[in-house]
């Protein structure tokens, strides 16, 4: 059986590197990834295709950026010739970004059964483009792999057959896991300066974080107060960066709020393991923050990865600078939150997803 594997961006990565791998060992599968070009920023996808270890893609689109339509259309046109002309018997997406949406609709066309891996996830917000686009294609999904109890719930809710459900756990706390001892490795606290447990990490991308002037002042002005005792590390994406660039006037920040390029997988997951607190609006930060037991507020109103809320060390915080404050403090000045594992975020689902298909391949 021939599996079309999709990645667009750097969080999908992560999300098929076990699977390329899980396919390779079995060989029953033959993998052939595709590769969209959906995010801009080439030289990153290509240091975290190294630290992943993935093979060079058989398939390069080359979209690049645009509007939603825009990139969506471009992939939907690409991607259609590649199906066409490859004939798999299975194209297999994963999370939420537009080349998710693009391929599902491609393969739903052509009639093409569609595996979406991280199926039935909901933040319940449709003001966010990655909701339409997991909604859609669970939808068009003949396999729905699923990371948590919830998802199922919410799929069975908007007319999801059980039998198209498969709940197998978190593919992207595969990655973490089979990586993590090699992260260790890593150099990046000494080539930083930075103490075990000595300091803040900060990830923020989010439109409704950076691209609103006023929240995202109120945002760094928090950082900007939390640097005064802690230093503060962020790896700023390039959309982040050409708000700070543009801001007008120019927001002053802390010597201690150390604004870098972004880094590899490897750098990253080192940095995140050692850090005191972690602050986010990325999903995945979200489940691999609980897995590692480091405390994480999540920048956002809402999550579509809920029992990392229940069962992990995830705390929701909205965009309100007093209330990011306040529980950054408390959780600094605090002791290290219970570890508590969700199910099956055991290293092992590209083996079950692996074998589900297997057994239902024709």
């Amino acid at each position: 059986m021939k599996a079309a594997v999709i990645v667009g961006a750097r969080p999908n990565f992560m999300k098929a590197a076990p699977l390329i791998r899980e396919f390779k060992r079995r060989r029953l599968i033959t993998p052939l990834l595709v590769h969209t070009g959906q995010h801009y920023d080439e030289n990153m996808s290509r240091i975290f295709f190294e630290d992943l270890e993935l093979p060079q893609p058989d398939i390069y689109l080359g979209v690049g950026s645009g509007t939603h339509a825009e990139q969506t259309g471009k992939i939907m046109i690409a991607f259609e010739e590649v199906a066409i002309g490859e004939h798999p018997d299975l194209i297999i997406v994963v999370g939420d970004v537009n080349s998710t949406l693009a391929c599902s609709l491609v393969g739903a066309k052509l009639l093409i059964p569609v595996a979406h891996v991280e199926a039935g996830l909901r933040s319940f917000d449709l003001t966010m483009p990655e909701e339409i686009n997991r909604m859609v294609t669970d939808i068009l999904s003949r396999y729905c792999f699923t990371t948590s109890p919830e998802a199922e719930e919410n799929l069975l809710r908007e007319g999801v057959g059980k039998d198209r459900i498969f709940f197998v756990g978190n593919i992207m706390i595969d990655s973490l896991l089979f990586y993590l001892e090699r992260a260790g490795g890593s150099n990046v606290l000494e080539e930083l300066g930075l103490d075990e447990r000595g300091y803040i990490l900060v990830t923020l991308h989010r439109p409704s974080n950076v691209d609103v002037e006023p929240v995202f002042r109120g945002i760094l002005g928090t950082l900007n107060e939390l640097s005064h005792t802690h230093p503060v590390i962020f790896p700023v994406h390039p959309r982040t960066r050409k708000m700070i660039d543009a801001a007008d006037p120019p927001i002053e920040l802390s010597p201690a709020l150390r604004l870098m390029e972004p880094i590899g997988y490897l750098d990253f997951v080192r940095a995140m393991q050692s850090a005191r607190l972690v602050i986010t609006d990325s999903g995945g930060i979200q489940e691999e923050t609980t897995v590692l037991g480091v405390p994480c507020l999540t920048v956002r109103h809402n999550t579509e990865r809920p029992i990392t809320i229940e069962l992990g060390t995830n705390i929701l915080v909205g965009t309100d600078p007093r209330k990011i404050l306040d529980e950054a403090q408390g959780a600094l000045q605090g002791d290290p939150p219970e570890k508590v594992v969700p199910p099956l975020w055991d290293g092992k689902t590209a083996g079950r997803i692996a074998g589900i298909l297997e057994a239902q391949a024709p």
